[in-house]
């Protein structure tokens, strides 16, 4: 994808995992050698279920037709809104919603998951 190559991310949207296939993050977090990488790991219904690893700063975008879910794993993402920032660290999330104006950064290695329709464009609209 064009979007993803200029701003040097990794988003790989194939499905990574059938269903009843077990998903191993740790192992997947080990053979990560990018500072942004996205992999959907399973597809729930018309949802997917997506497996960040992210060091740095993402670009500001929105999705206006998508629900966005992030809930962090290990390390710490801060995700900046036009008002405000909010600060996750491990075992918390939060849903962005649709047309809502957002960059997620992360200071340190972060690793995530994310819940999103599978239509949903990661980079924006």
């Amino acid at each position: 994808m064009k979007m993803e190559k200029q701003f040097d991310y990794v988003t790989n949207l194939d499905t990574r995992f059938d269903h009843l296939e077990l998903i191993d993050v740790p192992q997947m977090v080990k053979a990560c050698t990018d500072k942004w990488f996205n992999q959907t790991l399973t597809q729930v219904n018309e949802s997917v279920v997506r497996l960040g690893i992210v060091e740095g700063e993402y670009h500001w975008h929105k999705h206006d037709n998508d629900d966005e879910f992030f809930f962090v794993l290990e390390g710490q993402l801060l995700i900046d809104l036009e008002d405000r920032t909010i600060e996750l660290n491990p075992n918390q999330g939060v849903t962005i919603t649709k047309g809502v104006m957002h960059r997620p950064r992360a200071p340190k290695k972060t690793v995530m998951l994310m819940v999103e329709t599978s239509a949903i464009q990661p980079t924006g609209d």
